[in-house]
């Protein structure tokens, strides 16, 4: 207040000054998991103008003959490659859901657990989105089916074909991250 009444003005800086500013900030590179023991989905985005960028994405596929120490180490191995290619800055889990079959919840649980503490070990801020809250975002239905989504997150990335349906629900959650940090929400991402 004392420097508003001591005549000491703040002056606006061109626009084109900040758009150069803002061009040469890094861009934000988002990691999307969906995790399962036998086919965890990842998807890495570029936050850009004017559409984000697919970087990376495809499924982490664990055999039925493996054991789940094997399947869990194969996640491990892989997002460690893909978090040192790509460097994302944050990560983007699938919400946990009620599973009727206790067994599934519990392979579940592994497999998220090993590609959180992956995550956490590379220094992420880890958020956690509900299905629903994704697919609302990026279908604009929240009971929407997997082919919507995929098809969705063809178009908005720009892919020449849809991405497998674990992978397309990975960049589904990273794209609904992005879209949710680019404006007020009264329910933010829970952060992990």
């Amino acid at each position: 207040m004392q420097a508003r009444l001591g005549g000491a003005r703040r002056t606006a800086r061109p626009v084109l000054e900040r758009a150069a500013a803002s061009a040469t900030m890094p861009q934000q590179v988002i990691l999307g998991l969906d995790p399962s023991l036998r086919g965890t989905g990842y998807g890495v985005i570029r936050v850009a103008k004017p559409a984000p960028q697919a970087l990376a994405h495809g499924t982490v596929s664990c055999p039925a003959t493996w054991r789940r120490s094997r399947c869990l180490a194969e996640i491990a191995r892989t997002l460690r490659q893909i978090l040192k290619q790509h460097l994302p800055r944050v990560c983007v889990v699938e919400g946990l859901f009620y599973a009727q079959n206790l067994q599934t919840a519990l392979l579940m649980g592994e497999a998220r657990g090993a590609a959180l503490a992956t995550v956490a070990e590379a220094g992420l801020e880890i958020y956690e989105l509900a299905p629903r809250r994704v697919k609302q975002a990026i279908v604009g239905y929240g009971a929407a089916q997997k082919l919507a989504v995929g098809k969705m997150v063809q178009r908005m990335l720009r892919l020449p074909e849809a991405p497998a349906p674990d992978a397309a629900d990975a960049l589904a959650l990273a794209l609904a991250y992005a879209q949710e940090q680019g404006r007020y929400n009264l329910s933010p991402p829970k952060r992990l």
